[in-house]
């Protein structure tokens, strides 16, 4: 087997990795897309947060594939089937997980792709538990980005949108389109997509937005807000253009860690603010069903396929090429 393993920051190389037969509960996808996100640069870059990564890794969070093996104890009508999966390895017994928050589970951290063996393979091995079976027709090459998805998915569940409520997406990368996609399932009375490019402005209509504006143009007033961009300022801008009232949810995680939101601003408008670490085993469960019911295609958003092979070209790719969007391996 072909896989990536960074061994360190910096460190990068092909290797033969097998992942070993499945145990007690376990299934072996074989892997047919697996998708490069900003934070498996960060773990080459070595900007991973600490507590969140465990080198040496192979990476690999967000991915599609069908299953080949399940171990004892796992379903075996899996084998065989189209599938995804969530990357937290919660524990199933603390508080959160029980009440259904599984990215905030009391264990520690443990996430594929970052800590446990991830999908920049030919094969992954995960709990089945962990499993979405999609269609039979899916398209798994739409499919590998349902990871990124399942992330602003939880996003709109938190913002709950009502259909005829205007909605905005401060953000025009991967998080952002997403997002503008998941909100027009909800019928808002207006769409805004709010970002710095007008280049980005054909992909967002095509998303589903009614409108694209720069943060000069935006005009306050939105029931809902999603920050999808993580950049220094955008959760401000996010609270600024909500209504007295309204709703933000926060996914962006900026570089700057100085930089914030006024306590002041959120008080006196009465913004209710909430925020996104990762997707929820509820979200992943919309995700799939939106994605089953043709209202939710990521495929617009891919812009390179490459052999996981050529890993050094899409990371070169990735960061120096313009225009470019998400970024798929195959196998």
């Amino acid at each position: 087997m072909t896989a990536v393993r960074i061994a360190a920051p910096g460190q990068l190389a092909l290797v033969d990795e097998p992942v070993g037969p499945p145990g007690p509960g376990d299934a072996i996808v074989k892997i047919a897309y697996a998708g490069i996100c900003g934070s498996d640069r960060e773990l080459l870059e070595g900007g991973r947060p600490a507590g969140f990564v465990r080198y040496p890794v192979i990476p690999g969070h967000e991915w599609s594939g069908v299953v080949s093996e399940v171990g004892a104890g796992a379903d075996p009508r899996l084998v065989g089937r189209k599938v995804v999966g969530e990357g937290f390895r919660n524990c199933e017994a603390c508080a959160a997980c029980r009440t259904g928050q599984t990215t905030l589970c009391e264990a520690a951290y443990d996430e594929t792709g970052f800590t446990q063996p991830g999908a920049w393979n030919d094969y992954l091995r995960l709990p089945a538990r962990l499993l979405h079976v999609l269609p039979d027709d899916a398209d798994l090459r739409a499919a590998a980005l349902l990871e990124p998805a399942a992330c602003v998915a939880e996003a709109c569940l938190l913002a709950a949108l009502v259909p005829g409520e205007r909605a905005a997406v401060v953000g025009s990368g991967t998080l952002g389109m997403l997002s503008a996609q998941l909100l027009r399932a909800s019928s808002p009375r207006e769409l805004v997509v709010v970002a710095r490019h007008a280049s980005r402005e054909p992909l967002a209509l095509r998303m589903g937005a009614d409108r694209f504006v720069t943060p000069d143009e935006v005009s306050p007033g939105f029931d809902v807000v999603i920050e999808a961009a993580g950049t220094p300022g955008s959760a401000q801008l996010a609270v600024d253009i909500a209504r007295r009232g309204g709703r933000v949810v926060l996914t962006g995680i900026p570089v700057d860690v100085a930089d914030g939101v006024s306590a002041q601003k959120m008080v006196t408008q009465a913004v209710s603010v909430f925020n996104v670490f990762g997707a929820p085993s509820r979200a992943w469960v919309h995700t799939v069903r939106a994605f089953a019911a043709g209202l939710l295609d990521p495929v617009p958003l891919v812009t390179h396929e490459l052999p996981l092979s050529e890993i050094r070209e899409a990371f070169r790719v990735m960061a120096s090429e313009p225009g470019v969007g998400k970024i798929l391996l195959r196998p």
